[in-house]
């Protein structure tokens, strides 16, 4: 009975400390401002809604930039974790594409996959608002190549 007690009062001082910590404004603000840096150096994806890329590539005037991945992928990990936290990928295919995650297992991916004929992956993809690819890649690539790839004059 005793150390449920002192579990309790110990997870208790726990949360109290942790509260006390997150609700002075200077590291509030800190941990805002990190966040706010991590939107600018990562490539912002729209999370597997075709319909919603569309919606926005065709308010915007843009194409959409597709990563099409499957969760088991380790390549599609890697370029998550380094390619697409490149900052100058990250500015250029921010500003001027509507970029959209799409696992190609599931949902609208599924289906996608079919009409766009993907073999492997990574696959990435520029396609208009009507879903007609206009530039392909297959496979890791490293920031550099993938500014060139988004930089293709045919994409223009």
């Amino acid at each position: 009975m005793m150390r449920k007690k002192i579990i309790y009062i110990v997870a208790l001082l726990s949360i109290i400390v942790f509260l006390g910590i997150f609700n002075k404004p200077e590291i509030a603000n800190a941990i805002g401002n990190d966040e706010r840096a991590n939107l600018e150096t990562q490539v912002n994806f729209i999370e597997n809604s075709w319909t919603s890329a569309v919606e926005k590539a065709k308010k915007e005037h843009k194409y959409i930039f597709v990563d099409a991945y499957a969760v088991w992928c380790g390549p599609c990990k890697l370029l998550k974790t380094t390619t697409f936290r490149d900052r100058k990928i990250a500015e250029y295919f921010n500003k001027n594409f509507v970029n959209l995650s799409l696992d190609m297992e599931k949902g609208d991916g599924a289906k996608l996959s079919e009409k766009w004929e993907i073999e492997a992956y990574p696959t990435l993809l520029i396609v208009d608002p009507e879903g007609r690819v206009i530039s392909g890649h297959v496979g890791f690539i490293t920031a550099t190549d993938l500014l060139k790839f988004g930089q293709d004059p045919k994409i223009k």
